[in-house]
């Protein structure tokens, strides 16, 4: 029981720490911009504010229900040592010529007592007296397991061990998260537009050596033109009973809600990485990119290193700026991390053997993020880069990048609930929505895009 019970504290102060975050989301626009908080913003910040003061009164509860059960298991130890070194703690009542043999069963029926609200009561609300007759309880199916030959299987009294539904351990649904997205420019998504342009000199003006004195100097007129990034729409949603709400132990709308915040950040980085609509190219769809084609039909990491330090060169000589991250698909970078030299040493080790001869070093291992350096640059793993590209449909890309030319303005998520319109089912609609444009075009010459039949699905 302390044991679901810690469980259950260390889920709540995670749920704690999470809203704590969101609050800090809120406020660190206005925080920036030295500004008082929008209408919408101090909407947002209260109703934060109001679900982390009723996590802490759920916190407290717990904390509370703990330290009873704590104090009643120290207790309970006390007096098994006691038990342990006297013999029977309490006096055998031989004098009144009375023996006990056997006692009723605490859970009998017609006696009074309920196993499962014995139950509830010892979960919510720690009740002593609860908790004594479910360990009495415990004792007495011992003892007679060691008597009986029945079993837990149906039809063998077997529907008399009741499952236990553990649902604050639930299973989240596995997602990726958003790495591209983060690891570009980001700038706050402006009210009132459903278009972001931005003007562009597409020719300069020009210097020349002068002839001869007193003789006109070069004058080269400058042309201009724009980017455009339209604001897109991510948005989902899922209509549930009100009696789930209501009925269920946990809260469902968190969970749902959470989910569909999990499954924006998938779309969200998918569209910065693959999105093929006119003002809304992702990285892979930019027009003007550099693009570096690797054809093998056995690839090579030794190849492979090469394309990548093309891709960089070019981004130097068309940007006149060097690139500062790599991207690449998880089973990319473990393609890089098992291939070995002639000798069959490893190419990419960890940081830490300041290896003198090897390709790549790594650091922590990890599913998406951070995972080392590539010829000097810092390699990030995206689960979200598209493996099912090329005429074979395995291939994926690499992607490399001066993340600061990119720029992706991103609204505040906004999580809403509503009854309306559902009221005569008795449902609730939950919904998910944010406002985003992506700006991957100003500079084309600052993205290079590695493809080819290299890049299909590795062997190991």
């Amino acid at each position: 029981m302390l044991a679901f019970l810690r469980t259950q504290l260390q889920d709540l102060l995670e749920q704690r720490a999470a809203l704590k975050t969101e609050l800090d989301g809120v406020l660190a626009e206005p925080t920036t911009e030295k500004r008082n908080l929008t209408d919408d913003e101090q909407s947002a910040f209260d109703e934060k504010r109001a679900a982390i003061q009723a996590k802490d009164t759920e916190i407290s509860a717990k904390q509370e229900r703990i330290a009873e059960l704590e104090e009643s298991e120290v207790r309970d130890n006390k007096a098994a040592e006691l038990r342990s070194k006297y013999g029977q703690a309490a006096p055998t009542p031989a004098a009144s010529g009375i023996t006990v043999t056997s006692e009723p069963e605490t859970y009998r029926r017609g006696g009074g007592q309920s196993y499962f609200r014995d139950l509830f009561r010892a979960q919510q609300r720690g009740d002593h007296d609860a908790i004594d007759r479910l360990r009495r309880s415990d004792r007495e199916v011992i003892d007679g397991l060691e008597q009986r030959a029945l079993t837990t299987t149906d039809g063998g009294v077997g529907e008399f061990v009741p499952p236990l539904w553990m649902v604050d351990e639930y299973v989240k649904l596995a997602r990726a998260g958003r790495v591209v997205a983060d690891q570009i420019a980001h700038q706050p998504l402006p009210g009132g537009t459903d278009t972001i342009s931005l003007p562009k000199l597409a020719t300069g003006t020009s210097t020349a050596e002068q002839a001869a004195q007193n003789t006109p100097v070069s004058n080269t007129d400058a042309t201009s033109s724009s980017v455009s990034a339209a604001v897109a729409t991510v948005a989902g949603q899922q209509v549930v009973s009100q009696q789930l709400l209501e009925q269920s132990p946990i809260n469902m709308d968190a969970i749902l809600l959470g989910d569909l915040a999990a499954d924006y950040a998938v779309r969200l980085d998918t569209f910065v990485i693959s999105n093929n609509a006119a003002n809304k190219r992702g990285l892979l769809s930019a027009s003007g990119t550099n693009a570096i084609t690797y054809t093998d039909t056995t690839p090579t990491v030794g190849e492979a290193y090469s394309k990548v330090g093309d891709g960089i060169q070019q981004i130097h000589t068309g940007r006149f700026l060097p690139p500062d991250k790599i991207f690449m698909h998880p089973r990319r970078w473990a393609w890089y991390t098992v291939s070995v030299d002639t000798a069959g040493r490893p190419l990419v080790v960890p940081v830490a053997q300041m290896p003198q001869n090897v390709l790549a070093t790594m650091t922590d291992v990890a599913s998406e993020g951070f995972v080392g350096t590539l010829q000097g640059l810092p390699v990030y793993v995206d689960p979200n880069i598209p493996t099912n590209l090329g005429a074979g449909t395995n291939e994926d890309r690499i992607i490399i990048l001066r993340s600061s030319d990119v720029i992706l303005f991103e609204g505040t998520p906004k999580a809403e609930t509503f009854r309306e319109t559902y009221a005569q089912n008795l449902s609730v609609l939950l919904r998910f929505y944010n406002y985003a444009a992506l700006h991957s075009e100003r500079y084309p010459k600052s993205i290079s895009i590695v493809s080819g039949t290299g890049l299909i699905s590795p062997t190991f």
